[in-house]
């Protein structure tokens, strides 16, 4: 392990302090901080900022660009990627790739710090940030590490082991600040393990609690949908991606994977819960208050991890406390976060035609028909899944829920036939029509308001999306940052860069001045109005 420190800007380093986690609320934080990996509780990553608005689009610049130097392409993966979305503090941005942390001054770019870890065999696919607590900062190793730095110096304060790579399990996870926990969560499909959420003392790193993704024990309340202990003991149900957090009800919501083994199901029979799920968890014990199936019993490999956001709106009428998630499963979900009833569940990509109807909750039922097949099961959408991790967005003045998503056709196949399978057991393939899209969705009915196709195809998802109070989204769009019309849909602006966008866009004002930051491939950027000093 290796820490670098650049001693001639000791000056600067020396303004750095901390965050206290209870200026953050729901729909709100300090102008001047995005203090969490979507910048509030909610998941929103919309931002009340203005200055940057539809009738200045045009003037918007490029104010700086940090790149990563000195680290070559890393492990299975290649070039460093930044899929991180930064965190910025009185000024210091700090982000990751995996194995590496950086601050960097948000004004200038320039590197005030940089801790870098060796690895033993974790997976390198991304690693999502970092979280804040006073004036510490907690991020997650490939190979299941959490590590807490001093955010002025990135110097180590301790280390403490959250999950056995050996096993297989992975930690891309941009750690979560509720109150005085520190929540992480774990990846890993190869070895049929089961998925958990801890809560973590973030003086300490010790553990306050934990949750596991399917029950623990035959005879627990969800274990009557699994055949039996050993199907629950290795069921899946990852947690990879950051959750949301209501302080009203002081529950986190959290997206759970898919069960394992991947596509054989036949060793698992039932909705297998609590995989592919949405879960209420109350933020001091992690008890479950509720949960709502995406997709029952999962053979497809579709994550439920998308953000569950949460957001404000009338309902016949009334007013609500909802949720909204777009999940990899293709359908889109709004739901009552108080008590997780659904208000709407209904496919955006396709027919949902891997499912017959909805049941009395409003989750999907599987056609067993539509299960991977050993000569192939055809489905009208993407056989890996119509979303994925990157960010979405919500805004209040539009009341739209935005996201981007594939479309298409895919196959389904079964190669392990056995009545005790293991692995994978199967995989997808033949992707068919495959065009990346971004969707804007109704959330009273779930219809698609507009749909913007990017034009380069599947393979360019568009990273996340940002949504401001100057009545512009941003997200990435074949090699460019786009500012769309959140109303139409109509293109206002773009700016190519050197790589595709990769990572949620934020926002923040420093100095009254309005910074848009994206990360970019290796690159960070910085864009601000032209003539604002």
């Amino acid at each position: 392990m290796m820490k670098r420190l650049l001693l001639a800007l000791a000056p600067t380093l020396a303004l750095a302090q901390g965050f206290d986690p209870k200026s953050l609320q729901l729909y709100t934080r300090p102008a001047d901080t995005w203090p969490t990996y979507n910048g509030d509780y909610s998941g929103r990553r919309y931002i009340d900022h203005d200055q940057i608005n539809q009738t200045n689009i045009d003037l918007v610049k490029t104010e700086w660009i940090f790149r990563i130097n000195g680290i070559g392409p890393q492990r299975g993966v290649g070039a460093p990627t930044i899929k991180s979305t930064p965190l910025l503090v009185n000024g210091i941005l700090y982000f990751t790739i995996p194995d590496h942390v950086f601050a960097i001054n948000a004004r200038t770019s320039e590197l005030l710090w940089q801790f870098d870890f060796e690895d033993k065999g974790g997976h390198l696919v991304g690693q999502r940030g970092v979280a804040m607590y006073g004036n510490w900062l907690y991020f997650l190793t490939p190979d299941g590490w959490f590590i807490s730095l001093n955010a002025k110096d990135g110097k180590e304060r301790w280390r403490k082991k959250v999950a056995d790579e050996k096993l297989q399990y992975f930690t891309t996870i941009a750690p979560m600040i509720v109150k005085n926990h520190v929540i992480v969560g774990v990846g890993g499909d190869a070895m049929d393990v089961r998925g958990y959420l801890e809560s973590r003392d973030p003086e300490t790193g010790e553990v306050q609690w934990k949750w596991w993704s399917q029950p623990q024990k035959m005879g627990d309340p969800g274990s009557e949908t699994w055949p039996n202990q050993a199907a629950m003991d290795h069921g899946g149900g990852m947690t990879w991606l950051p959750g949301t957090y209501d302080p009203d009800t002081n529950l986190l919501y959290w997206g759970t994977g898919n069960a394992n083994p991947v596509f054989a199901g036949q060793g698992r029979k039932g909705s297998n819960l609590y995989t592919a799920c949405i879960v209420a968890l109350n933020a001091d014990t992690g008890k479950l208050e509720w949960y709502f199936q995406a997709s029952p019993h999962d053979t497809h490999d579709w994550d439920n991890v998308e953000t569950p956001v949460l957001f404000d709106a009338k309902i016949d009428g009334k007013p609500r406390k909802l949720l909204g998630q777009a999940s990899r499963a293709g359908w889109f979900f709004v739901l009552d976060r108080v008590t997780g009833k659904s208000i709407v569940s209904k496919p955006f990509t396709g027919t949902g035609n891997w499912a017959k109807g909805v049941d009395a909750k409003g989750q999907p039922i599987p056609d067993p028909d539509k299960e991977p097949k050993v000569d192939g099961s055809m489905i009208d959408m993407p056989a890996m899944g119509a979303t994925n991790w990157q960010p979405p967005s919500y805004s209040p003045l539009s009341e739209l829920f935005y996201f981007n998503g594939t479309e298409g056709y895919g196959v389904a196949y079964l190669y392990d036939t056995s009545d005790n399978p293991e692995g994978y057991g199967g995989g997808a393939g033949g992707n068919f029509d495959s065009r990346s899209t971004l969707f804007a969705m109704d959330i009273r009915t779930g219809a698609v308001k507009w749909k913007h196709s990017h034009p380069q195809g599947r393979g360019n998802v568009g990273g996340g999306i940002l949504t401001t109070a100057g009545k512009l989204l941003f997200t990435g769009d074949s090699g460019n940052l786009v500012a769309f019309d959140p109303a139409t849909g109509k293109i206002l602006w773009h700016q190519q860069l050197m790589q595709p966008v990769s990572n949620g866009p934020s926002s923040y004002m420093l100095d009254g001045k309005q910074y848009l930051i994206v990360g970019a491939g290796d690159c960070l950027y910085a864009f601000t109005l032209a003539g604002k000093k």
